[in-house]
């Protein structure tokens, strides 16, 4: 096995858990045969991190598995892992290649997991090298030598074979004729052992595991028409006849290579946005010594508190603090903003986004693992490892399928040896290679992904890709109100206080409490609190009830921020008394004697919502608003955006029981929220979004995160949902017919095996081109 470049250097061996973990790195790093590499705590912080199953520490770890070309290798790297002890699952998903694996580190090491799956043919690399481009690029070269190799040959071939097909019998001279014979077998060894070299390594590798996969058919059916030619060139009077098949050979070989070909590099289009993602980190960056001076170093070297120089064009390696006086930053892919933004002096920058204009300083504040960059980039592996539903039907049928192939072969030679022996190789190899169950294990995942891709573009991340085929059969979009259809930043407009208080005690009190919390309602107060520079009073403890309010303190020293049924107050009462604001948001303070002080917020709409609203019931949608906000503002914003169907005062579990219900009554629900009390509600709705500035909580339990935090997108996603639906429809019926058609057309004879080679690789060629329809922009936008 070749040895593979990877991003660190050269470890020294330590004191560790075998005598074998590897320390820390200071150069270029070599992943030999034992892939002990990987077993080093500073690499696998770029593809491993820390989780729970059923209480139990393990490791998830997302991997990219080299070598693999079809639906029947995911299911080999999935054997090869299964059942391996410390390993608690495996998941690859074919279009992209991904390996998605949790395993116990006190019972497995990820070398012993790169071990087992190098058994089975393949080989894992950590996404961030088998995506650079100087690992693509050698792929690539090596790829179109293979091509190249094989054109030229099937030209030269068939170049020698015209005469053959437009003279006579008898008018071509006998020693001539043995010449292009011998001509034809000599340009047809370069083909069958360099051009051919995947389909024969990757069918052997098959067979020594005991499996059937797409190249077995395909190297079965080149070997057969190699040999059946030879023997007819090296006794054109034996027992093989005199017909050749040298141009069939080259030409089906060229086609397949091409196909394959185009077809990688479709895949990689479809996930394009994802792994631009994923590899938008520099491998090196500018570091700024003790004397002032610059010295590059490789990315894990940085440490928390270093100063670097980033040049434009490039991106910020972690996220820190601006120390140049300003800097145009594209942060598109992180947090929805489609247009550069100007950054000033002491402004926060996020890992990933991009410097556009000169060099920056900054000053790193957070790294790997602990920046927004890598939970995002998280998000989005998860999502491209994920098999939906459609797609694991498919991955099923796909073994079954090639070996019924094989016999179907087997059947049609001998059947057309009884009849007409000079016709059976070529019925028994076009039969071999004209079946393709790729177009039909592809045919899910690459629109998905394509969508998914463009949804990224747009900045919103999609978590699971089976939400697409949910998202677009849903018939109610259940909005929350405060911060999704309402402006997320509240600003508070009033301050009614009990006799003898001033309004800037009343938010003096108040304030520390509401620094606590991520309720829109509670970084209202905390924000004009520092606005007014206000002295703060620290709490020992801050209590959240989700949906209700926070609490610190007890008996006479007790404080009460948030409802007025989670401070004990009627609120009727507190109209009547001129301590509420009738139709506008309160949040209210009370300490151990009753009420302190009703903080009143102003909330407008969203400019956007009521044009998302009308589009939602333009493409046959019903909506409906359910807040935990009084009735009376819950209904005002309804009537603002035309929403009839409102449940106001809803606690988490009310909110719960609502959605619930409406699916027993038969609904597929959406549901959009953003606040604390949102999580359960996301996680229980069919379909699920979370705008990008919500709680960590409530985005954790979502299929889709709006990072923009703009509600067209909303919009976007579903008509985007229906249309990808519609396309993976598309894909499996033209890979149903392709096969159903294609076979019969093989088993008479009607198709000869360069057409064979030529229908497989435009099967999937016309899978992967129709989703990659789906990354247009237009295909986003409503009809």
């Amino acid at each position: 096995m070749a040895d593979i470049q990877a991003f660190g250097s050269n470890p020294a061996p330590v004191e560790g858990v075998g005598g074998w973990l590897l320390g820390q790195h200071r150069g270029p790093l070599t992943v030999t045969d034992d892939f002990s590499v990987l077993d080093d705590p500073v690499e696998q912080q770029d593809f491993t991190q820390d989780c729970e199953v059923q209480g139990r520490p393990v490791c998830e770890s997302v991997l990219l598995v080299q070598g693999m070309y079809c639906a029947a290798c995911s299911d080999a790297v999935e054997s090869a892992l299964a059942g391996k002890p410390g390993v608690l699952s495996a998941q690859v998903h074919a279009a992209t290649r991904r390996l998605i694996v949790r395993w116990d580190p006190a019972l497995v090491r990820i070398s012993d997991l790169a071990r087992a799956v190098g058994a089975a043919g393949y080989r894992l690399l950590p996404l961030q090298q088998a995506l650079s481009v100087s690992q693509r690029q050698a792929e690539t070269r090596k790829a179109l030598w293979r091509l190249f190799v094989a054109g030229f040959c099937m030209m030269q071939v068939m170049m020698y074979t015209t005469p053959m097909y437009v003279t006579e019998p008898g008018e071509i001279a006998p020693d001539l004729l043995h010449l292009l014979r011998w001509a034809c077998w000599i340009l047809s060894v370069p083909v069958l052992l360099f051009a051919s070299g995947p389909f024969f390594g990757n069918a052997w590798r098959d067979l020594r595991r005991g499996r059937i996969g797409m190249d077995t058919p395909v190297s079965i059916g080149i070997l057969v028409t190699f040999i059946a030619s030879s023997g007819a060139t090296f006794d054109p009077f034996g027992p093989w006849g005199d017909e050749i098949w040298y141009d069939s050979l080259t030409m089906f070989v060229f086609f397949l290579l091409g196909g394959r070909y185009l077809e990688l590099k479709a895949r990689d289009r479809t996930a394009g946005a994802l792994d631009a993602l994923i590899n938008r980190l520099p491998e090196r960056c500018e570091r700024q010594q003790a004397d002032g001076a610059f010295e590059s170093i490789s990315l894990k070297r940085l440490q928390p508190g270093d100063v670097v120089r980033v040049q434009a064009g490039q991106a910020f390696p972690g996220d820190g603090l601006l120390l140049s006086a300003s800097a145009t930053v594209d942060e598109a892919l992180l947090t929805g903003e489609s247009h550069p933004v100007t950054r000033r002096q002491g402004e926060s920058l996020v890992a990933g986004s991009y410097n556009l204009a000169g060099a920056a300083l900054m000053r790193i504040e957070r790294l790997g693992r602990d920046t927004r960059f890598a939970q995002i980039v998280q998000l989005m592996e998860r999502a491209s490892t994920e098999k939906p539903r459609l797609a694991q039907l498919a991955d099923r049928i796909a073994a079954p399928f090639l070996l019924a192939v094989l016999l179907a072969a087997a059947l049609s030679g001998w059947w057309w040896w009884q009849i007409d022996p000079d016709q059976a190789i070529a019925v028994a190899v076009a039969v071999l290679i004209v079946t393709c169950p790729c177009a039909l294990s592809l045919a899910t995942p690459v629109a998905m992904l394509a969508s998914a891709g463009a949804l990224a573009k747009r900045g919103v991340l999609v978590r699971r890709l089976q939400a697409f085929e949910v998202l677009a059969g849903i018939d109610t979009v259940v909005f929350d109100k405060t911060g999704t259809l309402t402006r997320d930043r509240l600003v508070l407009s009033q301050v009614l206080v009990r006799p003898g208080l001033a309004p800037a005690q009343a938010l003096q009190q108040a304030a520390p409490l509401a620094s606590a919390s991520l309720h829109p309602v509670s970084r209202a107060i905390a924000r004009a609190a520092q606005e007014q520079g206000l002295a703060l009073q620290a709490f020992s403890e801050v209590q959240e009830l989700p949906g209700l309010g926070l609490q610190a303190g007890q008996g006479d020293s007790l404080l009460k921020l948030g409802s007025a049924r989670f401070c004990g107050l009627d609120e009727a009462g507190l109209l009547g008394a001129g301590q509420a604001v009738e139709g506008q948001p309160c949040c209210y303070l009370v300490d151990a004697s009753g009420w302190v002080a009703t903080f009143v917020l102003d909330e407008g709409v969203r400019e956007e919502a009521a044009a998302v609203v009308a589009q939602l019931q333009a493409l046959g949608l019903e909506t409906r608003l359910l807040s935990g906000d009084q009735a009376q503002a819950a209904e005002r914003v309804a009537r603002q955006l035309g929403i009839t169907q409102v449940v106001a005062q809803a606690s988490p579990e009310r909110k719960l029981a609502e959605v619930l219900a409406l699916q027993q009554q038969g609904h597929r629900l959406a549901m959009v929220g953003d606040g604390l009390n949102d999580g359960p509600v996301l996680a229980r709705a069919d379909c699920s979004f979370a705008l990008g500035h919500g709680a960590p909580l409530a985005q954790a339990q979502s299929d889709f995160v709006v990072q923009s935090g703009q509600l067209d997108e909303l919009v976007a996603a579903i008509v985007l949902a229906r249309k990808t639906l519609l396309v993976v429809r598309q894909n499996l019926l033209w890979a149903a017919v392709y096969n159903l058609v294609a076979v019969p057309l093989a088993l008479v004879g009607w198709m000869p095996p360069w057409l064979a080679g030529l229908g497989m690789a435009a099967s999937s060629l016309l899978v992967i081109g129709n989703a990659l329809r789906l990354a247009r922009p237009s295909q986003s936008r409503p009809v």
